[in-house]
């Protein structure tokens, strides 16, 4: 880590330490103790219990058990965690939302390029460099990320599963893969690593910091882009559904 590091998941844990290096920060117990009370209130059962259960033991996979630490030492798993965030818990959690949010304004989802772009912005500054090392410098900023990331996606969630058509949820999710993907290529290819907060922390996981790079990119070209891929899939079929069934009356 560098010296103006003071990430809030803590130092770089080596492999054999990694297993006890779980967060219990009180606050953070606490903040998740309450979300469960407001998902699980008797106006939330109209949701799936499985949906509102999972959005609590991945909240705890994320940041309670020790995979927190390990996003301090190995940037691919900072990328599988934000997989978590933006691709599982951001979509679950917006559907445990749907008919509980009245303030929503009518223009949340009215202009999708708005989410398109939000999502887009905050998911490429937080994973290049400056925007990642500032992430690394504190509490305030760590949680800046995953707050932004997390709204931003449920935004974007948001718009894709109650904003419009399939023809729109079709075209958001393609463009979200495309710029992730292209975002996995440069960390795939990059000819050397670009994360210096790592340079001396993924040897004790048997990686050099550019395979851990590469490593990265490749959970963002499969991983990473698979829940916008059911999504885009799921509405084609759809659309080819309700065709069929149009031209069979």
């Amino acid at each position: 880590m560098t010296e103006t590091s003071d990430p809030y998941c803590g130092p770089a844990p080596d492999f054999s330490s990694l297993i006890y290096a779980w967060n219990l920060d009180p606050v953070l117990i606490a903040t998740i103790t309450l979300g469960a009370f407001w998902l699980f209130a008797p106006r939330a059962r109209q949701t799936p219990f499985f949906s509102r259960a999972a959005v609590i033991f991945l909240v705890v996979i994320a940041f309670v058990s020790p995979l927190c630490a390990l996003t301090t030492a190995l940037f691919s798993a900072r990328v599988f965690h934000h997989f978590l965030l933006i691709g599982v818990v951001a979509p679950l959690l917006t559907m445990s939302l749907e008919g509980r949010l009245t303030l929503v304004p009518s223009w949340f989802s009215r202009f999708p390029e708005l989410a398109f772009l939000a999502h887009t912005i905050a998911y490429w500054a937080w994973h290049l460099p400056p925007g990642y090392s500032f992430a690394l410098s504190g509490t305030l900023a760590y949680w800046g990320m995953q707050l932004t990331l997390l709204l931003a996606a449920m935004w974007l969630w948001w718009t894709m599963l109650f904003g419009g058509g399939p023809v729109m949820r079709i075209s958001l999710a393609l463009a979200t893969m495309a710029q992730m993907g292209f975002l996995a290529a440069i960390l795939t290819f990059a000819p050397y690593p670009l994360f210096s907060e790592h340079f001396l922390t993924t040897q004790s996981y048997g990686m050099t910091p550019l395979e851990d790079q590469q490593l990265s990119g490749l959970i963002m070209w499969t991983l990473g882009l698979l829940p916008y891929l059911i999504l885009a899939l799921s509405s084609i079929r759809h659309m080819l559904r309700v065709k069929a069934l149009s031209e069979s009356e």
